[in-house]
């Protein structure tokens, strides 16, 4: 009887080896038939599943396993990913862990799957098991992908409670047993941008929420909306490297998989919130949140005994300052400024040029921590711009910091759902409010939501960037330290444009005019702007700067510094971020043919002039590495010859002669002087690249001789450095001596200069040099007008009869006497901007007034001899 039964299981043994019962409803085979492919194809199409995201798809080993992993079990997903992905020729799954499909299987694949199922019954008295049988295991080595689910309530009473297979578990013992990287690749299926909300709308109690959507809404969603859904690859997981790590490797398998999955998870969960945000709460939540919070308790009753104010009172004005601050996201909101501004962009742009693998990088740091994007200012469509491409590019639209001028209404509330929230410019003696504020910022980070600030402050009037403010950026390492977020990624964002809206209004705000304030009027009057257009918008994203990862390379922990440490540090970032969006400025014709017409000798440039010099500033621009605007790449000529019109059209220059046939080789344009700030507004946009090479040009040029050594130019570009050192950032990691190097290479290869042939280190000026140097150094000449007017000024008045609210008005107005009586040359250097920057280059080195002339005549000489260099 014994021997009956062993050869009655061998032969078993031999047929599951022959493979006559691996037939089973969790795979599904390479074709479903042309009608029931075409059918889901059709079903599927309008789901979006962009190249861009699917690309890490095809970077995995070529002898990769792959295996797809998505939060919650749903056929629907299992369906589309199969479809799609073998239309597009990627790993598709026909492995589904703990999955059984039966409606789409071809019929012949039915009748064997419940034959198989019923002779194994009959032989065994259970069902067969695809685990159990290495059916898995060996599809899945045989260049199958599989798919698995992490979240579901069988799943997780088979594994917990009836010990059935765990595939998580079988999958590290499948990668145990094979020299092939086994990669699980979670995937994300998108039904809305929307935030998951704190308190669940009806629809989402009968049809499920917007994250895990019933049947009906999918479908609704799906055949309404097609565009609307969307899929994301998140960051594929090695799991042979997994298993090698140091905290898992000596682990029992059981505590591999449950961490394992747990880490699937959380990225999983991270990434769904790196797009849509974090849960959506209203106001009164985040107000108690931060009002009933233990750390703000203390200081408000601190601050009630210190002050002797009752604590109702104290709470009632942390309240109102709450309400004053906070923004009011709305997704509604969201959706009608995206239609808005998308159509200003398309009325008033020819499009946005954007470093979309730079856009990429910072999505997937998204799921590190929350963001802190810190793009320059230049014009108020950066907050649209930034947001709107955001929001395109399935990242949630950002909290912006705004100025509480902005807080009027009735684009105050509007402002508010959209994401602004609100800051004053100072908090000068208000201990209460900047608390709140810091807690507001606490909270917003410790939700999960990324913010925008503008570190400048505010708009740059000069085309060029500001000096940074640090007063946000302090407060949100504060909270960093105090451990709001685990890590908190900062991202310096360059947004420049060929023309800007504001372009009258900076003139006149730099030439003495009072600024506008913000009002519904203001608005009103901003149509008039519709009628023309203003080229394309540069938006550059910057490599992102991980907190965690620079303190680990300063290698002092932010809890251990001290104030002073901590506010050096604070320092140290705002520079770091100035720097980094000025590398990522874009350069455009308007830019370059602005400093060729305003660097040009004479007041009558002809056309060959300005190529002459477009093409020296080109060669320099080459050696920096910068950044060039698409149409100077495509055809130069042809983007200086339109820049050379627009300037004409707006009356910034003249053409000598009124026959508009004569072709643009044979032209001359005058300069309109009174215009020359807005070139100059221009030229700033770029003056960053340039600003080494000046330095350098300067001290070569006042030595005043054909020949010269390196060492000779080290102190006195370290003294530039130092005289503009509120005008200009400076690469922190980057010494002089290097900048002297580079410049001096860069002028090497434009044939601006010659290594002597035995002095080592030694160069010799040619004979077409000084004329290039000169348009180097001409660069520095408007901000040394600018420092002469401010140190004339200072010069005839003492320091006790300066008063600071009328000071820059009495020295605009020095400077317009010294441009009458040419004591200066250029209008452009009646600066408002240059003049505050001078005032507080003087003060920093303690003159502030006619007391001090043994200083004043030191910087006259200085000034006077610089000047003198740039005449000749």
């Amino acid at each position: 009887m014994a021997a009956k039964q062993g050869r009655k299981s061998s032969n078993w043994k031999n047929r599951l080896l022959d493979g006559t019962h691996n037939h089973y409803s969790c795979y599904l085979p390479d074709s479903l038939g042309k009608i029931a492919s075409l059918l889901l194809r059709l079903f599927y199409s309008g789901i979006k599943a962009d190249k861009d995201q699917t690309a890490v798809l095809q970077q995995l080993e070529e002898d990769a396993v792959v295996v797809y992993a998505t939060k919650f079990k749903s056929y629907f997903e299992y369906l589309f990913y199969y479809i799609r992905y073998q239309k597009d020729k990627l790993p598709y799954p026909q492995i589904g862990f703990d999955y059984q499909v039966y409606f789409w299987q071809p019929v012949s694949r039915l009748i064997k799957i419940w034959l198989a199922h019923i002779d194994f019954f009959f032989h065994r008295r259970r069902f067969p098991s695809p685990y159990r049988s290495g059916f898995i295991g060996q599809t899945l080595l045989k260049n199958k992908a599989g798919m698995l689910s992490l979240v579901g309530k069988r799943g997780f009473y088979r594994r917990f409670v009836k010990a059935k297979t765990d595939p998580i578990q079988y999958l590290i013992e499948l990668q145990r047993s094979t020299e092939r990287p086994i990669y699980i690749v979670p995937q994300l299926m998108f039904f809305s941008k929307n935030p998951h909300r704190s308190i669940p709308t009806l629809t989402d109690i009968f049809f499920g929420p917007e994250d895990k959507p019933g049947m009906l809404r999918r479908l609704f969603t799906l055949f309404k909306n097609p565009g609307k859904v969307f899929v994301e690859v998140s960051e594929p997981v090695n799991l042979r490297h997994y298993l090698q790590s140091e905290s898992i490797r000596s682990q029992p398998i059981e505590y591999q998989s449950l961490m394992l999955r747990r880490n699937l998870l959380v990225q999983l969960n991270r990434h769904r919130q790196s797009i849509t945000g974090p849960i959506l709460k209203t106001n009164l939540e985040l107000k108690e949140s931060i009002l009933t919070g233990q750390r703000f308790q203390e200081f408000m009753d601190t601050y009630s005994k210190n002050r002797n104010i009752p604590i109702h009172d104290v709470r009632k004005k942390a309240d109102a300052y709450i309400e004053e601050i906070a923004a009011g996201y709305n997704p509604a909101y969201i959706k009608i400024f995206s239609a808005i501004v998308g159509w200003i962009i398309r009325t008033l742009f020819d499009g946005v040029s954007v470093n979309n693998n730079a856009l990429s990088k910072v999505k997937r740091l998204a799921l590190k921590g929350p963001l802190i994007l810190i793009p320059c200012h230049k014009s108020h469509i950066d907050y649209l711009i930034l947001s709107y491409l955001l929001y395109h590019n399935n990242m949630p639209v950002p909290l912006v910091a705004a100025g509480k001028n902005l807080s009027f209404w009735p684009m105050g509330p509007l402002f508010r759902s959209g994401g602004a929230f609100f800051i004053r410019r100072s908090f000068r003696g208000a201990v209460l409010y900047s608390k709140v504020f810091a807690e507001y910022i606490y909270k917003l980070l410790e939700e999960g939501h990324n913010i925008e600030q503008f570190i400048e402050g505010g708009r740059s009037r000069t085309g060029k960037l500001l000096m940074p403010k640090l007063g946000l950026l302090s407060i949100l390492l504060n909270a960093f330290r105090n451990g709001a977020c685990e890590d908190m990624i900062i991202v310096p964002i360059y947004i420049g444009y060929d023309r800007v809206l504001e372009e009258k209004a900076y003139l006149q705000e730099l030439e003495g005019g009072k600024k506008e304030p913000e009002t519904l009027k203001g608005v009103i009057k901003a149509r008039k702007f519709l009628s023309k257009r203003y080229g394309k918008i540069y938006l550059q994203f910057h490599e992102p700067i991980s907190m965690n990862e620079l303190l680990d390379k300063l290698g002092n922990p932010l809890a251990d510094m001290k104030p002073k440490e901590q506010n050096a540090l604070c320092r140290n970032l705002g520079y770091r971020i100035i720097n980094a969006i000025n590398r990522s400025a874009v350069v455009t014709a308007y830019g370059l043919v602005a400093g060729a017409i305003l660097n040009c000798s004479k007041e009558r440039c002809s056309y060959d002039q300005i190529m002459s010099i477009v093409e020296t500033y080109m060669k320099h621009l080459a050696t920096q590495d910068a950044k060039l605007a698409d149409t100077l790449i495509l055809d130069q000529v042809h983007a200086v010859e339109h820049a050379l019109d627009a300037f004409v059209q707006s009356k910034f220059i003249e053409p000598a002669s009124k026959d508009k046939s004569i072709p643009h080789s044979e032209r001359h344009y005058l300069v309109n002087a009174a215009r020359r700030p807005s070139l100059e507004y221009y030229k700033n946009s770029c003056i960053t690249f340039f600003i080494p090479a000046a330095f350098t040009a300067h001290a070569i040029l006042s030595k005043d001789a054909f020949q010269f050594s390196a060492a000779d130019l080290h102190a006195d570009y370290r003294f530039l450095q130092s005289f503009f050192k509120f005008e200009f950032a400076y690469d922190l990691d980057k010494s002089a001596e290097f900048k002297v190097r580079k410049s001096l290479k860069a002028f090497i290869d434009d044939a601006v200069l010659m290594p002597h042939q035995t002095i080592p280190d030694t160069y010799n000026v040619t004979s077409s040099g000084f004329r290039k140097l000169r348009l180097f150094s001409i660069f520095l000449r408007t901000y040394f007008e600018s420092y002469w007017i401010v140190l004339s000024f200072l010069q005839n008045n003492s320091k006790k009869s300066i008063k600071s609210k009328d000071r820059l008005k009495k020295i605009l107005s020095t400077g317009n006497r010294m441009y009458k009586r040419h004591e200066i040359a250029l209008p452009e250097a009646l600066s408002k901007v240059s003049f505050q920057n001078g005032i507080d280059f003087f003060s920093s080195k303690g003159l502030k007034g006619s007391d001090d002339s043994e200083k004043i005549e030191y910087y006259t000489e200085v000034i006077q001899k610089s000047l003198k260099t740039l005449q000749n």
